[in-house]
C-alpha cells in the first residue's frame, strides 16, 4: 500500500514516514501543497495524509482540486486546527476523515486502515443532473449559469433526489431523510415541496427534471432537457 504524506513540518513528516514504513506502507513525502498536488495527480495512492496549513497551496484547496480532477483517493486531514467549522470545511471539500494534533499514532494508523478498506468510490462534491448543479457544501443551486434561490427545506429535498438520481424515490423515503422524527404531519407535504422545486428549477428553464412516477414517487431524470 502506498501513502502520500503532505506535511510542511519536516520533523513530523519524517516521523510519519518512519512509523508508516514500519507498518509496511510505502510512503512519499511532500512539504508543500503544490508539490503534494503534483504527486497526487501523477501517482496512484491508496490514501493521502494531508496537513491543512501548507505553503503555496493549503490543504482545503489541494483536496478540492483533487476532487475536481476526479481523483477520489481517500484523504485524511491532519491538523492543529480543531474548530468545528474547520472540520466541517475539510469534510465539505472532499476529505474522508479529520485528525487533530497532537494525535495517537496507533489511532492514526487504525483510521488509515479503515480508509484503505473503504476504497475510493466516486463521491462528486457537486451533484450534476444535466445542466442542474446542486452543491451540498455551499447549499447552492444553479441551472446553467443562473443561480436558483431555494429555501433550506427545498434544498434538502432536491439534494436527496439528486443523490438518488435515476432512482424512483417514494414520498415516505423523502420524508424520512429530510424531516426529523418529530414531524407528525401529512406525507403529502412532500408534494408541496416538489411543486415548489419544479416552479424554481424546471418551469423557468423549460425543463422537466423532476418526474412523477404515478403511485410510487419521484425521480430525477439525468437527461438534460428531458421531457416528462
Amino acid at each position: 500500500m502506498r501513502i502520500l504524506v503532505v506535511e510542511d513540518d519536516r520533523r513530523l513528516a519524517e516521523l510519519l514516514r518512519r512509523g508508516l514504513t514500519g507498518e509496511g506502507y510505502a510512503v512519499d513525502l511532500a512539504y508543500d501543497g503544490a508539490q503534494g498536488l503534483d504527486l497526487a495527480l501523477e501517482n496512484a495512492y491508496d490514501t493521502i495524509v494531508l496537513d491543512l496549513m501548507l505553503p503555496r497551496l493549503n490543504g482545503y484547496r489541494l483536496c478540492a482540486r483533487l476532487r475536481e480532477a476526479g481523483i477520489w483517493t481517500p484523504v485524511l486531514m491532519l491538523t492543529a486546527k480543531d474548530g468545528e467549522y474547520d472540520q466541517a470545511e475539510g469534510l465539505d471539500t472532499g476529505a474522508d476523515d479529520y485528525v487533530t494534533k497532537p494525535f495517537s499514532f496507533i489511532a492514526l494508523t487504525a483510521r488509515l486502515r479503515a480508509l484503505i478498506r473503504r476504497g475510493r468510490p466516486e463521491r462528486p462534491a457537486i451533484l450534476r443532473i444535466g445542466d442542474l448543479e446542486v452543491d451540498p457544501a455551499t447549499r447552492r443551486c444553479r441551472r446553467g449559469t443562473a443561480a436558483v434561490a431555494l429555501t433550506p427545506r427545498e434544498f434538502a429535498v432536491l439534494e436527496y433526489l439528486a443523490r438518488r438520481c435515476g432512482e424512483t424515490v417514494s414520498k415516505c423515503e423523502v420524508l424520512e431523510h429530510v424531516w426529523d422524527d418529530r414531524f407528525d404531519g401529512d406525507v403529502n407535504i412532500v408534494e408541496v415541496y416538489v411543486s415548489a422545486l419544479r416552479r424554481k428549477i424546471d418551469t423557468p428553464f423549460q425543463r422537466h427534471t423532476i418526474r412523477t412516477v404515478r403511485g410510487v414517487g419521484y425521480q430525477l431524470d439525468a437527461r438534460e432537457g428531458a421531457q416528462g
